[in-house]
């Protein structure tokens, strides 16, 4: 007789041996979506849809997902509703308070629902709604889960002109979740039809930094800079504040009482948003839009007016494209000069993050391309078009330049920090121009840092 393995007496393994000789408790695919549902309402959710993880609106996001669960096969999207007022307000405690105590719901719905789901035998995990993230990767993507667009494949609604998810019945007064599953789901959900914004443009109009455009244009790094000023890279240029500082009176002149207190109260509580005017103006969804067409002149003096009116610091780039807009539409607004936060440490994130900080208007007189030859640490060549306020930027080399850059990688990256050392780095030929330096300024004119 062959002898036993120490392994199959002992009594964990016999136990669950024993478990799966009377059957598995995993229950059988697919599992039911009426039920799926009901479990994740009575888990605090407000809307519920289940998304295939082939499903083409989330192909980019397929591998991070595989790797975050190997073997996902579902997404359940969930959506939980904020109170309106608490984010309406201009007294931005209580919205932030709201924000938190929402966002700490929507992850305790995600993780409730995945405890029920594990004691069934069904991997599943929830990553977070928005924070943490996954830090080690910033500046480029930190996140787990794109919760955006699953929720709009899920039929939880649409994305507006402000790039905000508008349910069809709550609006925008929403955060969303996402389980990842490892099991079929009976009914998966479609896209609803028609998109619950209603292209009032009042987003527009409340925006303090000018991200959002009335053509469908966003300024990615003008909402980033002002509205996450004391999270993720507004809290390193902050730190660099610190740093640079020779003492406190030097300190004092470059951060005030009030933003000093701000900070430590981001860092104690939880990280302050300084806007979401645009979803605070909102008007769009079944729940959320009979005032205003009772009354769109209320919703003006009410919603609107003291957002507009309110004195506030608004965090800006120098020779940015936000700093104009306050200068220009907010009187009652001041800007406050502070780093681009979005500084790229590869040049792989350098190509992904020049759409997000591009500023179109400081670019509306220009026509010109640049070839890129990258050398030393990464090696990389690429090709950037800017003509009529657009930009373009392709791998490898296209066309006939009006600019050939050839720079050691390392050195670039410090120039994109600090642009002063350009002329160390032509002296000794690690960076090279072939053409006019005159296009190397007008290109930096539309990357402020």
């Amino acid at each position: 007789m062959a002898r036993r393995n120490k392994l199959d007496d002992h009594p964990t393994v016999v136990k669950v041996r024993q478990r799966r000789d009377r059957g598995s408790t995993r229950p059988a695919e697919p599992l039911d979506a009426a039920w799926l549902r009901k479990l994740c309402l009575d888990a605090g959710a407000d809307d519920v849809g289940f998304v295939e993880i082939d499903r083409p609106e989330i192909a980019d996001q397929r591998a991070d997902l595989n790797a975050a669960l190997p073997g996902v096969r579902m997404l359940i999207s969930f959506v939980v509703r904020m109170n309106r007022e608490s984010i309406r307000t201009p007294a931005r405690s209580v919205a932030n308070l709201e924000f938190h105590h929402t966002g700490d719901h929507t992850d305790e719905v995600g993780r409730q629902v995945v405890a029920e789901l594990e004691a069934m035998g069904v991997r599943a995990l929830n990553p977070a709604m928005g924070f943490p993230m996954e830090m080690d990767k910033f500046p480029r993507k930190t996140w787990v889960v794109s919760h955006k667009p699953v929720a709009v494949a899920a039929g939880l609604g649409k994305m507006g002109i402000h790039r905000n998810v508008i349910h069809p019945k709550f609006g925008n007064f929403i955060l969303l979740g996402t389980i990842l599953i490892d099991a079929e789901i009976s009914d998966p959900s479609q896209p609803i039809e028609f998109n619950p914004c209603l292209e009032c443009k009042l987003c527009v109009t409340a925006c303090p930094t000018g991200a959002i455009a009335s053509d469908g244009h966003f300024n990615f790094s003008a909402c980033y800079t002002h509205n996450y000023r004391e999270f993720m890279g507004g809290f390193g240029d902050w730190a660099e504040q610190v740093a640079e500082s020779s003492d406190a009176d030097d300190y004092r002149s470059r951060v005030s009482d009030a933003e000093s207190a701000s900070m430590w109260q981001s860092l104690s509580f939880g990280a302050n948003y300084k806007a979401a005017y645009c979803m605070s103006v909102c008007p769009a969804g079944e729940d959320v839009i009979g005032p205003w067409l009772d009354d769109r002149k209320a919703h003006l003096t009410q919603v609107v007016r003291p957002l507009l009116d309110k004195e506030e610091s608004v965090y800006v780039v120098p020779g940015s494209d936000a700093e104009q807009h306050v200068a220009d539409r907010f009187p009652n607004k001041r800007t406050k000069h502070v780093a681009m936060s979005l500084r790229a440490n590869s040049i792989d994130g350098l190509v992904e993050g020049l759409p997000l900080i591009f500023q179109r208007e400081q670019a509306k007189d220009m026509s010109a391309t640049y070839h890129f030859t990258f050398t030393g640490d990464e090696s990389r060549q690429i090709t950037v078009t800017i003509r009529d306020r657009e930009l373009d930027v392709a791998d490898g080399h296209h066309g006939e330049p009006d600019l050939r850059i050839t720079a050691d990688t390392r050195t670039w990256l410090r120039f994109l920090s600090k642009p002063s050392m350009l002329a160390w780095a032509l002296v000794r030929r690690q960076i090279k121009l072939q053409g006019s330096p005159r296009l190397l300024r007008e290109f930096g004119r539309c990357f402020p840092s």
